[in-house]
């Protein structure tokens, strides 16, 4: 593989794990974030 594939390679790959990791990050830590969850009882249709 020439080194333009590397470079690709490993920015490709990089970019996907940081990604990930901050995804997973922020469902993890953030402290506010289980006011957000509804279950199918608290969802109002107002049918």
């Amino acid at each position: 593989m020439t080194i333009g594939g590397w470079i690709t390679l490993i920015l490709s790959v990089g970019s996907v794990t940081v990604l990930l990791v901050w995804c997973i990050w922020k469902v993890l830590k953030t402290p506010e974030a289980t006011r957000h969850l509804h279950g199918e009882l608290d969802i109002d249709t107002k049918d």
